[in-house]
């Protein structure tokens, strides 16, 4: 197993782990201090909050799952072992977590709080009170403000994450070589004194591996392999080429390839596409047929593989999320609002990753000592994680929501009372999983380091610029159209009821989403 698997999987089952079970105590906590018996809350919340957790957890595993796309074994058991993680922490979640609070019961909330509330409950008019709080929630504070603005909030979200995106076209990957390393290690000083002595190409030179003809005496054979290291040597940005070895059969021969920069440098890249291209001419002339191996060609071809694999992997990931968010949100609008945001922050991930690990710009601050070419499997590894905890976020915001809008109020209104509900526990749940990953850029595991910043990157503009501000704002001027599905496609798809509106009294419950939106006044 890869040493960076068990970190990956423990930054997510620490961040998950967390995040889920805070979404469903949140929800217990303010239903018990709103008068609710102890079992019945605790069932409640399960049935509510469990719902979009479950969810929220299976795109996180779809995401990581969908690792074994690429063929690379390491990759595979990386989002493997992660998968698993938060699969874990959703059982955890689901079981552990309401027994827990079943057997707390009142102890729970402090002395005071219950003080508080029962002092509040005795009030004959705290329901009325209860609703004027709510209205004034929901219509101030950041929710508020942002659904005064919809257009204003829209397009300064927007343009943040455009102008925070643009050094992502300058992305150049590569697995890491003893230049990355920390400048007091021993694997940098080492690679440092070899570089400098005898260049940089020899800290990772390419291994050509040569078949001869059968029944070439020894004369003949050695003229073959100073033909192939001449052409070899010919090669644009190549220092110098050797023959090294050759098998006592002399069938097979090894020659050594000098590059004129690290094995991580984009000219290095080209030596080996060059050499490569140049393997039918060097059979013609000399007979020989050429191969080429060791480390440096296969991180290369490895970068190359993972390159080639992103645009399936991230049709296959969002396609199965948008199918998914489908059934959890019943409407067109929603999954694809989501889908554009993770986008738009995926892309800004990516430009802060290249600002600081590949040009070094506040590289102090964040221990780049020498900054290079980005980890190669970092950008498919990014979109499986940042994919699954921003439709988290989305399923927590979007299905307060929509249990608003379900349970009678307006669309717009909905957008307001379900935001002011989940922003507490969404922001909350974003400072701690930012935190967690944090804690991994300075970890002793160069390759850690750029992962452990990109997600907590991309998970802080994800929850607080996408889904606390563009989605809410988009949904707040689209109204109705937010829940819009076609009636085919109503029929054909199951009700899983997310939110739980099933579990309210039939009297309570809304019309479907295709009725017309009351008047402002009214879901006031």
């Amino acid at each position: 197993m890869s040493s960076i698997s068990p970190m990956l999987a423990l930054m997510l089952g620490l961040a998950v782990g967390i995040d889920y079970c805070l979404f469903i105590v949140n929800r217990h906590r303010s239903q018990l201090l709103a008068g609710t018996d102890g079992e019945e809350s605790v069932a409640l919340a399960t049935g509510t909050s469990g719902n979009a957790v479950l969810f929220a957890g299976l795109t996180v595993i779809i995401a990581l799952a969908a690792l074994v796309v690429p063929g690379l074994p390491f990759l595979a058991v990386m989002g493997l072992s992660a998968a698993a993680t938060v699969a874990v922490a959703v059982v955890v979640a689901l079981t552990l977590t309401p027994a827990v609070l079943s057997l707390v019961g009142r102890k729970l909330i402090s002395k005071r709080a219950w003080a508080k509330a029962e002092e509040h409950n005795a009030d004959p008019d705290h329901e009325a009170a209860d609703r004027a709080k709510d209205e004034h929630r929901s219509s101030h504070g950041w929710g508020g403000l942002v659904t005064k603005h919809p257009v204003m909030a829209t397009l300064a979200g927007v343009l943040l994450l455009g102008i925070v995106a643009l050094p992502a076209s300058q992305l150049r990957l590569a697995l890491p070589d003893g230049g990355s390393e920390p400048v007091d290690s021993q694997a940098f000083k080492a690679y440092d004194v070899t570089s400098r002595s005898f260049g940089e190409g020899t800290t990772g030179p390419i291994v050509v591996v040569g078949d001869l003809p059968e029944g070439l005496n020894e004369a003949e054979v050695q003229a073959r392999q100073l033909d192939v290291a001449d052409v070899l040597r010919s090669t644009e940005n190549v220092t110098a080429a050797i023959p090294v070895a050759l098998s006592e059969d002399r069938r097979t021969a090894v020659f050594q390839v000098i590059p004129k920069e690290g094995p991580a440098s984009a000219s290095t890249v080209e030596v080996v596409s060059q050499i490569r291209a140049e393997k039918a001419a060097i059979e013609e002339s000399t007979g020989v047929s050429i191969g080429l191996t060791g480390q440096t060609a296969g991180n290369i071809d490895v970068s190359t593989k993972l390159g080639d694999a992103l645009p399936p992997y991230l049709a296959i990931v969002v396609g199965l999320s948008l199918i998914l968010l489908l059934l959890v949100f019943r409407s067109i609008v929603v999954p694809l609002l989501a889908t554009g945001g993770f986008l738009l922050s995926l892309a800004a991930a990516f430009g802060a990753v290249v600002a600081v690990y590949q040009w070094g710009w506040p590289g102090t601050v964040f221990g780049v000592d020498n900054p290079g070419a980005v980890l190669s499997f970092l950008p498919i590894i990014l979109i499986g994680v940042l994919f699954g905890l921003a439709m988290d976020y989305q399923v927590f915001i979007a299905s307060g929501m929509r249990e608003s809008f379900m349970h009678g109020e307006s669309a717009r209104h909905a957008v307001r009372s379900g935001f002011s509900h989940a922003a507490a526990v969404v922001t909350a749940a974003a400072i701690i999983m930012v935190s967690v990953f944090s804690g991994f850029i300075f970890s002793h595991l160069n390759m850690v380091r750029p992962l452990g910043f990109a997600m907590a990157f991309g998970v802080l503009v994800d929850a607080f610029v996408v889904r606390m501000t563009i989605v809410p704002a988009v949904m707040y001027l689209l109204g109705n159209k937010a829940w819009w599905l076609p009636r085919w496609l109503d029929r054909i798809l199951p009700d899983v009821d997310v939110e739980g509106a099933r579990l309210r009294k039939p009297s309570t419950t809304a019309a479907s989403a295709s009725a017309p939106e009351p008047a402002e006044v009214a879901a006031g």
